[in-house]
C-alpha cells in the first residue's frame, strides 16, 4: 500500500495558521487529503493514525491527531481514470459521521490533560498540527482488513486500534507517510 498527498508540507489550511472557518473552538478541524494506491485487493476495510513524535520532547508524550477505524473501501471514492484511485477528501473527519456512520473515530490528545478540551467536535476528529516551538513531522499510518474490528466505538483510544492491529494477523496491508509542519 502507498500513501501519498499532494504536498510534504502540511498547507496552513489544515493546521497552526488555518483560518476561523477552519476551526472548532480554536483547533483546526478541517482534515488534509491524502491518496491510497497499491492496495492489497483482499483489503475491504481501513484504519490510520495521524501522531506527532516530535511532540513528546515539548510535552513528554506522542500527540495523536486523528485515529479512524472501520472505513469500508466500497464507501470511498474510486476512479480508475484518475492515477489515484482512492481518495480521503478534505474534510473527512467532520463528514465522516454522516458519510459513513458504521466507521468510528478516535480520541485525539486535546482531550488529554495537557490540553483539557472536551468538546466531542475537537477531541473526536481531526485536531490539526500546531506545533509550539519548531517544524514537527508527522506520521499518517493507514492498515486494510478485511474485515472491521470488533469493539471499537466512538472515542475509542488509540492504543485500542493499535492492539488490534498488532496484536492480531487481521492486517492485509499498510502503509505510511511523513509529512511537516511549520511552527511560524
Amino acid at each position: 500500500m502507498k500513501i501519498s498527498a499532494d504536498f510534504t508540507q502540511i498547507p496552513d489550511i489544515y493546521g497552526k495558521f488555518a483560518p476561523a472557518e477552519h476551526r472548532t473552538d480554536g483547533y483546526p478541524t478541517t482534515s488534509f487529503p491524502f491518496y491510497i494506491d497499491r492496495m492489497n485487493p483482499a483489503v475491504r476495510y481501513l484504519h490510520w493514525e495521524f501522531v506527532d513524535d516530535d511532540a513528546i520532547p515539548v510535552c513528554g508524550h506522542q500527540w495523536i491527531h486523528w485515529a479512524v477505524a472501520n472505513v469500508p473501501v466500497d464507501a470511498l471514492m474510486y476512479d480508475f481514470n484518475d492515477s489515484h484511485a482512492l481518495q480521503i477528501p478534505e474534510d473527512f473527519s467532520r463528514q465522516l459521521p454522516s458519510l459513513i456512520p458504521e466507521a468510528v473515530q478516535g480520541r485525539n490528545s486535546a482531550g488529554g490533560a495537557v490540553a483539557g478540551q472536551t468538546n466531542p467536535a475537537v477531541i473526536l476528529r481531526y485536531n490539526g498540527p500546531q506545533p509550539p516551538d519548531k517544524a514537527h513531522d508527522y506520521k499518517l499510518c493507514v492498515y486494510g482488513t478485511a474485515s472491521p474490528f470488533e469493539g471499537l466505538k466512538e472515542g475509542f483510544y488509540l492504543n485500542e486500534l493499535r492492539n488490534l492491529v498488532f496484536r492480531t494477523d487481521a492486517v492485509l496491508d499498510y502503509g505510511e507517510i511523513y509529512l511537516s509542519s511549520r511552527a511560524a
